[in-house]
């Protein structure tokens, strides 16, 4: 299908394109790698009259250290994140997770802010920032704020960001020599997850078992009372409410969850 008419706009500055979201309001979109909006609006299920480009904003990207954390822009492309060696060494887990994200071609345009802001529940972005315990760092008209990861998504392609806020920056805990474990069942090498886990130091999130990441946090309570492996993992489906489709139905989302679960926390990616 051929999306809705619109006005294109490229903003020249972060502080920019916030005054372009709140001229606009919930008429306006923010554009960066397109590859999660394009396709909706190409579907009539984003209908925005203005896109605000902010894909060449080169103070939202990057990646650095500040202190205990490491702080990436938002529109740093998915493979830059999987190539860096920052990443790949204080936070492996997210490495592999942006390496996993779609194909080459989505990987060098797609970026980490748009793909949390889209909030898929079945996406592997949302779900290793969960496991990481991230936090988002927002711009809009009353000033920065921060959320953590736990609480940025609202449900289906929902966030807690308002209509006049930018995603600036993705902040996450290092965490070098932490064992983690990710695990993504999909039909097809590119498809988006069936159902994903992924786990680092005790903490567990699962794609696709819910309307937004969740932490399985009977597994992670299991686990800190000494329970085994297996005998948490059997635990991972407690209180999910996945939904069901072509692919799958909740019986067997849950019993992936249980499987997946304990594949990630022997410490195996796939």
């Amino acid at each position: 299908m051929i999306p809705a008419p619109f006005d294109y706009v490229r903003a020249t500055s972060a502080g920019h394109a916030l005054e372009l979201l709140t001229e606009h309001g919930d008429e306006a979109k923010l554009l960066a790698g397109g590859h999660s909006l394009l396709p909706m609006m190409k579907l009539r299920l984003a209908v925005p009259s203005v896109l605000i480009d902010i894909g060449s904003l080169d103070e939202l990207a990057g990646i650095a250290v500040d202190g205990d954390d490491l702080v990436i822009g938002a529109t740093t492309r998915h493979a830059d994140v999987a190539a860096s060696d920052l990443v790949r060494a204080e936070a492996p887990l997210l490495a592999w997770s942006a390496a996993q994200v779609g194909d080459p071609q989505i990987r060098h345009r797609g970026t980490i802010g748009g793909s949390l802001a889209h909030s898929d529940p079945a996406a592997d972005l949302p779900m290793a920032l969960t496991a990481l315990g991230g936090s988002m760092e927002l711009a809009g008209p009353n000033g920065p704020r921060t959320v953590a990861a736990d609480d940025f998504s609202a449900g289906y392609f929902e966030t807690a960001m308002e209509e006049d806020e930018l995603l600036t920056a993705v902040r996450i805990p290092r965490r070098p020599g932490e064992p983690w474990g990710y695990q993504k069942f999909t039909r097809r090498a590119n498809d988006w997850a069936i159902v994903g886990v992924a786990t680092v130091a005790g903490r567990v999130a699962l794609a696709n078992m819910g309307a937004r990441p969740l932490r399985a946090t009977a597994v992670e309570e299991a686990l800190a009372g000494g329970a085994s492996v297996s005998d948490a993992a059997a635990l991972a489906a407690e209180g999910t409410e996945p939904g069901e489709d072509i692919h799958a139905d909740r019986e067997y989302r849950q019993h992936l969850a249980r499987v997946l679960t304990r594949r990630a926390l022997e410490g195996r990616t796939g």
